[in-house]
């Protein structure tokens, strides 16, 4: 009898397993709302854009298209968590230089002090690759909208604050497209290389 009942348990777990659904192909989770249109899942995605870059040149969801980029968001005059995390972001930087399919954007909460010129010596203390690395200003509002709606993070004017503003300290990973496919303490060393490990995942899922 006990013999009967241990082959029926394992055969109810084999049938288990096998009744498992299989797998979309995403190697990493899709953050944000999804919807169902017929039998196809619609996924939150990153809207389009329009800043400026420290160079005075364009950035927008075009100049993402078919990339993978990490987006955070940081103002120049920070001495608080966005020294660390523009320190870490060199990091993954530098395991990407020469791969032209990653991208990270850096967007200021603060453009009315962080012009192009200003960004332009801030993205040079950091040693950031044109191309690779871009540190963005525009409208204020524009920023912070972006943050809420589509980045699903904080970024405000807080005069409560001692330096004035309140963002985020994480780093959003976007897939190609414009998907965010995970969430990094950019102030952890241990995230970002988590990051950086996913980034590379994600190329795989993206080539496969």
């Amino acid at each position: 009898m006990r013999q009967f009942i241990a082959l029926f348990i394992i055969s109810t777990l084999l049938l288990a397993c096998d009744q498992k659904p299989k797998s979309n192909g995403l190697l990493l989770p899709v953050f944000g709302e999804k919807k169902v249109s017929g039998t196809d899942t619609v996924y939150h995605t990153i809207r389009p854009f329009f800043f400026t870059n420290q160079y005075n040149e364009p950035v927008t969801e075009a100049s993402t298209k078919n990339k993978i980029y990490v987006a955070d968001f940081f103002f120049a005059t920070c001495q608080s968590i966005c020294p660390q995390m523009s320190s870490q972001l060199v990091h993954v930087q530098d395991a990407f230089k020469n791969d032209s399919s990653v991208l990270i954007l850096s967007h200021t909460v603060n453009p009315m002090h962080d012009t192009v010129e200003v960004l332009d010596g801030y993205a040079r203390s950091y040693g950031a690759i044109k191309g690779k690395w871009h540190f963005l200003t525009g409208n204020k509002k524009e920023i912070y909208a972006l943050a809420k709606d589509s980045y699903l993070v904080n970024a405000l004017e807080d005069d409560g604050t001692p330096e004035g503003f309140l963002h985020s300290e994480l780093f959003i990973l976007v897939d190609t497209y414009g998907r965010i496919r995970g969430t990094y303490d950019g102030t952890d060393p241990v995230a970002v290389q988590k990051l950086i490990a996913d980034i590379k995942r994600l190329k795989q899922e993206t080539a496969s």
